[in-house]
Parts: C-alpha cells; sequence; structure tokens
C-alpha cells in the first residue's frame, strides 16, 4: 500500500523477542534489561495472523529481528509459515550470529532467503569490549557456514564507533574481498544508549576504505529490500553499503513499518507513535477492525526523522534498540 506521502510501503520488520545473548554497549544495560513476560510478546501464531494481514495489503518482504531473535525457540517454524503466506516473497533475519552457525541449516530448509549478520569488530579483545560477552569466532563460524548456501544473501553488518573500532573499519572491508558478502556500515542512531555514544561518519568511513582500497564505485543494483547505498571495489567479490539515516537521510524512499515483539506497530523508528495491535488480536476484534488499524497507522507514516533537531519531543522514542527491533 501507500502511505499518505506516495512512499510504497511493501516490507515490515518483526522483532519476535526483546531478549539477546550479548549486550552491546549502543543496545543494551551491561545488566541487560527487565525483558517482556513470555505471555506479553506475540505467539508465533499471532504473528502469522498479522503476517497474513500485511501481505493483503501489499507487504511482500518480512524481517525477522529482535533482541536476537535465535534466542527465540524454534524459529524455523514461524519463517516457514510466514514464507508459505500467498504475497510473501522475501524472509530475511537479522542475527548478532552467535547461535547462527547451530541453526543455519534449519533456517535455511524453512525457505530463508538472506541473513544480516550484525559484528563490529574481528579482534577478539575489541569485539568483547563492544558486546561484553560475545564470542567473535562463533560468530564468523556461522557467516561461513551460511556463505556455503550460495543461494542465501549474506550481509554484515557494522555499526563504527569512535575510539572503539576505528581500526577495525579495514579489516571489516576486507571481508567482502574474496567472499560473495556485502559488508554495510551502519551510522549509530541516537537512540536510547546511542544518544550517549559517538560513531563515525560515513564520508570519514568512505576516506578510510578508499585510502587503502581505491575508489569505492557507486553500484546501481539492488541487493535486498532495505535503503542501503552501495558500492563496488576494485578486486572485491562483495559490495560496500552504507545506511546513514542522520547524516544521509532516506525518509523519502523508506519503505519500511516495524512491529515489535510485544506487538506494536511502529512506522518510524525515532517516533513512539502507532497501535497495539496485540491487544487488538486478544480482545477478539474482527479481522475488518484490526485490517483497518493497520492501514490507517501504516497510511499515516511520519515525512521524515528529526534526529538532528536539538528539541526533546514527547513523542520521541524513549525506549532502547533491543525494546524496538532495530
Amino acid at each position: 500500500m501507500f502511505d499518505i506521502y506516495n512512499r510504497k510501503i511493501d516490507y515490515i520488520r518483526i522483532s519476535v523477542t526483546d531478549r539477546c545473548n550479548l549486550r552491546c554497549i549502543y543496545c543494551m544495560p551491561e545488566k541487560g534489561i527487565q525483558s517482556v513476560d513470555h505471555k506479553d510478546i506475540l505467539s508465533y501464531e499471532e504473528i502469522i495472523y498479522l503476517c497474513e494481514n500485511f501481505a493483503k495489503i501489499g507487504i511482500s518482504k518480512i524481517k525477522i529481528t529482535g533482541g536476537e531473535p535465535l534466542v527465540r525457540d524454534n524459529l524455523a517454524y514461524l519463517i516457514k509459515k510466514i514464507k508459505s503466506i500467498q504475497g510473501i516473497n522475501n524472509v530475511t533475519l537479522t542475527t548478532n550470529g552467535i547461535l547462527l552457525e547451530e541453526q543455519i541449516d534449519s533456517l535455511v530448509k524453512s525457505g530463508l532467503d538472506a541473513v544480516n549478520v550484525s559484528i563490529d569488530s574481528l579482534d577478539e579483545i575489541t569485539y568483547k569490549s563492544i558486546t561484553r560477552i560475545g564470542d567473535v569466532n562463533k560468530v564468523m563460524r556461522g557467516i561461513n557456514k551460511t556463505l556455503e548456501y550460495k543461494h542465501i544473501v549474506v550481509k554484515v553488518n557494522c555499526v563504527p564507533i569512535a575510539g572503539v573500532n576505528d581500526e577495525q573499519i579495514l579489516d571489516i572491508t576486507k571481508m567482502a574481498q574474496n567472499k560473495n558478502m556485502s559488508i554495510r556500515f551502519i551510522e549509530l542512531m541516537p537512540i536510547g544508549l546511542g544518544n550517549k555514544i559517538k560513531g563515525i561518519s560515513e564520508d570519514r568511513i568512505k576516506m578510510i576504505i578508499e585510502e587503502n582500497f581505491g575508489k569505492l564505485i557507486v553500484f546501481n543494483k539492488s541487493i535486498g529490500n532495505g535503503p542501503s547505498n552501495y558500492y563496488s571495489l576494485d578486486n572485491f567479490q562483495g559490495k560496500i553499503g552504507f545506511i546513514s539515516a542522520v547524516s544521509h537521510k532516506f525518509c523519502e524512499k523508506c519503505n519500511r513499518a516495524r512491529l515489535t515483539s510485544n506487538g506494536f506497530l511502529k512506522t518510524c523508528l525515532q517516533y513512539s507513535e502507532g497501535q497495539n495491535l496485540k491487544t487488538l488480536i486478544r480482545s477478539r476484534k474482527n479481522d475488518e477492525e484490526i485490517m483497518k488499524v493497520i492501514k490507517n497507522t501504516i497510511y499515516n507514516k511520519p515525512r521524515e526523522n528529526r534526529f538532528l533537531e536539538a528539541e526533546d519531543y514527547e513523542n520521541f522514542e524513549q525506549n532502547i534498540m533491543s525494546q524496538i527491533g532495530g
């Protein structure tokens, strides 16, 4: 469907849990958060029901997120069910990769199309300083095993942080040199704990890459469902992408909505506005009423984010990234 600004909304990110097995410094406090009680998160059956309704209004692409989605039991079952819905053409997963090696076989069998793996450093010490408890070797084993499936699109997401993983930008970039995968540098979002950490600009990252690997060449073909701008490098098999929602705003072509693990439909990462679909489902509203709310919420998607504005607007999102679904 199209929103009030005539943007085609065909993609939704669905968080299946706010729990995570890491404690990344820009995402979760060191001691974690008070997780939503299991009875208060959407069941798989409720998620499938909502996906059926999303498909009816033209949503064709689903991204499964968390927290860390692979900590929820039997995720392959959910993916298989969603992929079987008429109109859903693409189901992908964003994960920190810790559990990927042991689950990728079942995920692929379920019909998964692509995997995005978050990894902010290849250095064991730096990785642990960012994630507090993570083992980068587990993540790399998961990535390498996933790459064995040639039809699965693999992307690596890296959040550059000033003074923390600056020196890892080149090593992360080099992962795409001899492997058919994309590396995406994601600008630190000023939401939750991200407000207290300084990121590294897209322009600075590009300069570092070009000084060492040569000119970044614009790659105009689409890779996946999101807003990343991709580039090629000579003698690189994979591509390099950038997602910079603050400094290089892409709101005019945003095609997505979000569903949190407790059933809240969000149409912009920055704003707290939206609708609680779980309440509608569990109060036994009929299909027509629920569909009307979904359509109205997406239709009224905000025009753009306002991250660069200093005012502390009361309708800005106050939850941290793991609670929102990224």
